[in-house]
């Protein structure tokens, strides 16, 4: 029998938030670090009539849902540029029809990563000049060929641009944040360079002052220009690696067809996707990509539908099907009558799902947000601390430079970046993937949620099984060839609408029987139908049906009816000339990935329970079938929920599965619900994640998603963590009376980038992710 795949279903949009809110998106510049993310957070959350507000620091956008009565838009990019940073308001598309793919905002970005370049090279070229310019008192016959008052003059001149050029943005940042009172990384940066630059300068112009306190006049531009280029190496490689955490995105948009073969005036004519609109008439050959969403008029085909449901088999498609625009026409050609363009097409609706949970908070993410948010004044008082420890302590020829180094030494080891990326790049890489195999996680706390879960609670019906009926068996008990029977009672079913009917015919059609036709059908409520085919009188129904025409059964059929009950199925008896001539047993069968999807759950530790409105009977015979040890029969749909209450009462994490309108109450009281691709609307709005195919191997990649995602958050938490609580007591100086060790600036700046690369290049491991076969 072949395969049935379901239409999937577009995404719910999620609900409305209460008391009439509406949510805008804000694409904020300027941000370097999580200080920065916090405070842009706080300002807008502060605003009256913010409700609630998000801000990403990987994506570098804010989520703000607000009461339009109270402020607008406008108000809100206020908000942003009073607390010191920049929004900027992409240009909104030509057509409606076309998806926003960002495209200047990935134009801007590509620019300011060309600035940024430009502003290491910059650095790190005069970088190389100024380090071995420094080091020449290692070379006393060189420091007699060059007067030290030269040396320090030239090696001045050549940081100025270094500091002026390549640094200014860590400097205008920090004043803008000393302006509004808020500390970032910047600061940081801007503090430690610029007190070493000051010193510097000071030693360079008036060198006779430290003399006479006797004191060695010695520089320190080699600091300031080597960590401004290490910070911005940093910077350059956490720009390219931020680049990539986004590609799900970019690659959703880049499917949407660009063109579309539209029939106007009885011509078919080629238009750009901008000039279709909803009833428009558009033809689909080989090869080609569907235009838009819309429902097939004539022709048929089998269409890769890969890219929504992560199913790497065609799909058979015929008149009144629906089609998805940016899937692939493999065979046939059609018709299609256009229903949804632009931002109502299903692609635009997982688009907007991927971007809400990429740019959405995992409740983990608390931790570091609480941390980043005093870290920076925290860090600030250490360095003094340090600074006068050491000046009071040191010997005296050496306390002031030595308090210097270590001053700027705390302040660049301790910048919070990686603690900002930590969270973010994670959840954008493990959302996107999930899109990439037809997983569709609503937000991040779904995806913290499905981590933890230790039960998978399964509705039988649609989601373990098909949903239809489909026949398992054919029985001749007359002796009478299969092939002779099916043709005619295949023809009875075909005058008839009712779903076992339509079984009888699929089986029929799937083992290439004869189409023949039917005279005199009569259907019979209740009980089956009647017809004449090929000159025979034909019975097709249950029991009661044989029983009013008096058609009895012999022992053969009685012992093959027996069987068949005894394995929880439907039985058809058929008749022809006053005698039962075949039983076909139909069933909702079992679908091809359950058994696996089911065993792979139970090997990872989780505990699957089946659930449906079937008799105790028929569920203990799916659940042996699919290897369930624990199931609830007879369960009905106002008490789904209930069922879901009775396992969390037991202490256990629940995961709902379903995809019917009466499993939305279960979906929601579960502690993660996750709702079938081929389900209703309702299901989808009352889930937390989405599975664009109607398969349990989704909910293994969903938890497997979850899981993997999870572990390099926590990993990339302790990365930047451990790095900060040994860091900075390094960079103070505390091994100094144990072992002579001091911590170069140089060094920490170098510590402080490879920290932030770590961090991203951990999260992007999340791309190799491959779903469970």
């Amino acid at each position: 029998m072949p395969h049935h795949h379901p239409t999937p279903a577009a995404p719910a949009q999620p609900a409305a938030p209460a008391g009439g809110t509406e949510t805008a998106t804000l694409n904020i510049e300027g941000m370097t670090c999580a200080s920065c993310s916090n405070f842009v957070e706080k300002a807008l959350s502060r605003t009256p009539g913010v409700q609630r507000a998000t801000v990403n620091l990987a994506s570098e956008k804010a989520t703000i849902e607000y009461l339009p009565g109270q402020i607008d838009r406008a108000g809100l990019k206020a908000a942003v540029e009073q607390a010191g940073y920049g929004v900027h308001e992409p240009v909104a598309p030509a057509s409606p029809n076309v998806l926003a793919s960002d495209q200047e905002l990935d134009q801007r970005k590509a620019e300011a990563y060309q600035k940024l370049k430009r502003r290491f090279q910059v650095a790190v070229g005069l970088a190389v000049v100024i380090m071995p310019l420094s080091m020449l008192m290692l070379w006393p016959r060189m420091m007699n060929l060059i007067p030290t008052p030269v040396l320090n003059y030239v090696l001045l001149a050549l940081t100025l641009p270094v500091l002026l050029y390549s640094g200014r943005e860590f400097y205008v940042s920090a004043w803008n944040g000393f302006r509004h009172r808020t500390a970032s990384m910047d600061t940081l940066i801007a503090v430690g360079t610029g007190a070493a630059f000051l010193y510097s300068l000071a030693a360079t112009v008036i060198p006779h002052w430290f003399m006479q306190r006797g004191i060695m006049p010695e520089v320190y531009y080699d600091t300031t220009a080597t960590i401004i280029a290490l910070i911005l190496l940093g910077k350059v490689l956490e720009s390219r690696a931020k680049s990539k955490t986004s590609a799900a995105i970019k690659a959703l948009m880049g499917l949407q067809a660009k063109t579309a073969r539209v029939v106007r005036g009885g011509q078919e004519v080629d238009v750009p996707i901008e000039q279709v609109v909803p009833g428009d008439e558009v033809v689909v050959r080989p090869g080609e990509k569907v235009a838009t969403d819309g429902v097939l008029l004539s022709g048929h085909s089998a269409v890769d539908e890969s890219m929504l449901t992560g199913e790497s088999l065609p799909v058979e498609k015929k008149q009144g099907d629906n089609v998805f625009g940016a899937t692939l026409n493999k065979t046939g050609s059609f018709r299609f009558r256009v229903s949804k363009v632009g931002a109502e097409t299903m692609l635009a609706q997982i688009v907007k799902l991927v971007e809400e949970a990429q740019g959405s908070r995992a409740p983990i993410q608390q931790l570091a947000d609480k941390v980043s948010a005093v870290f920076v004044p925290v860090v600030v008082m250490i360095a003094i601390v340090t600074f006068v420890l050491w000046f009071d302590f040191a010997p005296e020829a050496t306390r002031l430079p030595l308090a210097l180094v270590n001053f700027v030494a705390v302040l660049i080891i301790a910048c919070p970046c990686a603690l900002g990326l930590a969270t973010p790049t994670a959840i954008m890489v493990g959302t996107g993937k999930g899109a990439e195999h037809g997983v569709l996680i609503r937000n991040a706390e779904a995806l913290e949620k499905a981590e933890k879960v230790t039960t998978v609670l399964l509705d039988k019906t649609g989601t373990i099984t098909r949903g239809e009926p489909s026949v398992t068996d054919f029985v001749p008990v007359t002796g009478e060839a299969t092939d002779r029977l099916l043709p005619l009672l295949a023809a009875v079913e075909r005058q008839s609408e009712h779903p076992l009917a339509e079984a009888v015919v699929r089986y029929a059609d799937a083992q290439g029987a004869a189409a023949l036709s039917a005279t005199a059908f009569q259907a019979v409520e209740g009980r089956g139908a009647s017809a004449t085919v090929d000159g025979q009188a034909i019975l097709l129904g249950n029991r009661r049906l044989l029983i009013e025409h008096q058609v009895p059964m012999t022992a053969a059929a009685e012992q093959a009816a027996a069987q068949l009950l005894d394995q929880a199925k439907t039985v058809l008896y058929a008749a022809m000339g006053g005698q039962v001539v075949a039983l076909i047993g139909v069933a909702d069968t079992v679908r091809d990935t359950s058994v696996a999807a089911i065993r792979h759950l139970q090997q990872k530790g989780i505990e699957v329970v089946m659930m449906t409105g079937d008799n105790p009977q028929t569920a203990a015979k799916v659940a042996e079938q699919v290897g369930i040890k624990r199931y609830f029969a007879e369960v009905l749909p106002a008490d789904k929920a209930g069922k879901v209450k009775e396992l969390q009462a037991e202490g256990r994490v629940v995961a709902m599965v379903g995809d019917g309108i009466n499993d939305a109450p279960a979906l929601a009281q579960a502690d993660i619900g996750l709702a079938m691709g081929g389900g209703t609307d309702v299901a989808m709005e009352a889930a937390g994640i989405t599975l664009m195919r109607s398969d349990l191997q989704g909910v293994v990649t969903a938890i497997d998603l979850s899981r993997q995602t999870m572990r390099t958050i926590k990993q990339n938490l302790f990365f930047a963590f451990i790095y900060n609580t040994l860091g900075i007591p390094i960079a103070a100086g505390l091994l100094f009376p144990l072992t002579g060790w001091l911590l170069s600036p140089m060094l920490a700046a170098g510590a402080m980038a490879l920290s932030s690369v770590s961090v991203l290049t951990n999260s992007l491991r999340l791309r190799a992710y491959k779903r469970t076969a």
